[in-house]
């Protein structure tokens, strides 16, 4: 896995992002190099992997998880091939028949670097292109089949061919299908890194709590947890945790963080958004520095008293 890095060109997420889309999760496998372990419910950075990849197809207008039923973050369609344990082909079959958009985002379910940022790159390849499906290929350029946008048309119209030439998808390889299409290569190095062994999910593991990216992690983490779906400028609210701690006590620092969210979630009827959490930050900063001058004043302006003097003696 090579070192954690933005995804790529906003410009191409921005064209991805109003394409109208369904996703399917494949989240069924037996996880042999894993021993059997319920491999979509290890936790990494505190959330489990399926949550992970739900939380970068948020925007699909339909998600499918071809498993079986279990707890998730948001809610999923379920689906499930016939027989479990199918393979690949046979639980995209099963996931693609509950979509209707034209565009499907098709992921496994233990990708722990999956963003939306990707999924929109994905997308906009595929948008702005004339392939029958765009792919992630990772840090040895090599395809990831199982981090891709298609066209459903296309893959509807190969997986009913395989279907008919071997009377039923059941223990076909992925490749039989995606040999048939038209790709479009997206590099993607670190959103293509998948957990296959507890090597890859301690690298994981590791790589979250890195310093460089540790804090987004887990803000994104603390998000899923309490259901809040907001973007803030982190920034904001650490400079203003800096000017409370340095400017007041260190205490002030995690409380008036929490006072300006509170103050944001109560503005227009709860309805402020991230505009409400940066302009209750900016009054809060504001207030700091006066809080600071006032002190750094009071200390160079009043004479030497005596103890028994100070406003505060007896």
């Amino acid at each position: 896995m090579t070192a954690y890095e933005p995804t790529g060109a906003q410009g191409a997420a921005a064209a991805g992002q109003d394409v109208a889309h369904d996703a399917v999760v494949l989240a069924g496998g037996a996880a042999r190099r894993l021993g059997g372990v319920d491999k979509p419910a290890v936790s990494v950075g505190g959330r489990p992997l399926l949550d992970r990849v739900l939380a970068a197809c948020a925007d699909a207008r339909t998600t499918v998880v071809v498993a079986d039923p279990r707890p998730t973050a948001r809610p999923v369609t379920w689906a499930r091939e016939d027989p479990p344990g199918g393979g690949p082909l046979a639980a995209l079959d099963a996931g693609i028949r509950h979509t209707t958009a034209e565009s499907v985002l098709v992921l496994s379910a233990d990708l722990p670097f999956l963003d939306e940022d990707t999924v929109r790159r994905l997308l906009a390849a595929l948008r702005t292109g004339g392939a029958d499906g765009a792919l992630l290929t990772d840090a040895d350029g090599r395809d990831q089949p199982l981090v891709a946008a298609y066209r459903a048309s296309a893959l509807r119209r190969e997986l009913a061919a395989l279907a008919h030439e071997h009377d039923g998808l059941s223990g076909l390889p992925l490749r039989r299908l995606t040999g048939a299409l038209d790709l479009t290569r997206v590099p993607g190095p670190v959103a293509s890194f998948d957990c296959d062994t507890w090597d890859d999910i301690a690298t994981a593991r590791a790589r979250i709590r890195e310093h460089g990216h540790v804090l987004d992690e887990w803000i994104s983490a603390v998000k899923d947890e309490l259901g809040i779906d907001l973007d803030v400028d982190i920034k904001v609210l650490l400079d203003l945790a800096r000017d409370a701690a340095h400017g007041v006590a260190r205490p002030a620092a995690p409380l008036t963080t929490f006072l300006v969210g509170y103050a944001a979630a109560q503005a227009k009827g709860g309805e402020g958004g991230p505009e409400a959490v940066a302009e209750a930050a900016r009054k809060a900063a504001a207030l700091a520095l006066r809080w600071a001058e006032e002190a750094a004043a009071a200390k160079s302006d009043a004479p030497a008293a005596a103890p028994e003097t100070r406003p505060d003696a007896g």
